[in-house]
């Protein structure tokens, strides 16, 4: 029995030390975190990151309509996004669904149902979302490696015939996702460096 407790609180340490190694400190989390929101809103955006012991915490509070979510250590690629203040709760229940393991068309269609039965806040005038996305953040440098920023526009309900817009996914073109939904949104994908 003892022998059990040892291995078992031994196997949480080392689990608890790998994913501490993993966390970068808060100041390189906020600094790569708000290369995704435009450079003039930076300054007041608040953050969410990672503590050492590999749950999300607000790293910086902010005083203006940003709210911005750090790349989570756990994955090897890199993914930081600035989203308007409005949609952290739409945001917050994707975030407690994938912690349940509700996963891609499941959360989806789970969200969008409790914004439809008004359970769930969700703006209905447009809101925005950057994405940054990259290899890696490089805190010498200050700059995320391959990175991409694309946009997305939270219009929920619309359609193509209210916007104007295809539901095709078109280079280099704005195009929109899930029409008719609560979750509707314009993807604004720009080309990608050579």
């Amino acid at each position: 029995m003892k022998k059990t407790v040892i291995v078992l609180l031994t196997g949480l340490l080392t689990v608890g030390s790998l994913v501490a190694a993993n966390v970068p400190p808060a100041a390189e989390q906020i600094a790569a975190t708000l290369l995704a929101a435009p450079e003039k809103r930076r300054e007041g955006a608040e953050v969410l990151g990672y503590n050492a012991e590999g749950k999300l915490v607000t790293l910086r509070e902010g005083n203006n309509d940003l709210i911005c979510l750090a790349d989570d250590p756990s994955n090897e690629s890199f993914s930081a996004a600035c989203y308007h203040r409005d949609l952290e709760p739409f945001m917050a229940r994707g975030r407690e669904l994938a912690a349940q393991g509700v996963t891609g068309k499941e959360r989806h269609a789970m969200r969008w149902k409790e914004v439809d039965e008004g359970r769930l806040s969700m703006p209905r005038d447009a809101r925005t979302l950057y994405v940054l996305t990259g290899k890696r953040y490089d805190a010498a440098s200050g700059k995320v490696e391959g990175a991409y920023l694309r946009w997305v526009i939270y219009s929920p309900y619309a359609t193509p015939e209210t916007t104007g817009l295809t539901t095709e996914a078109v280079p280099n073109a704005p195009w929109l996702m899930y029409p008719g939904t609560a979750g509707a949104h314009i993807m604004i994908n720009p080309p990608r460096a050579e």
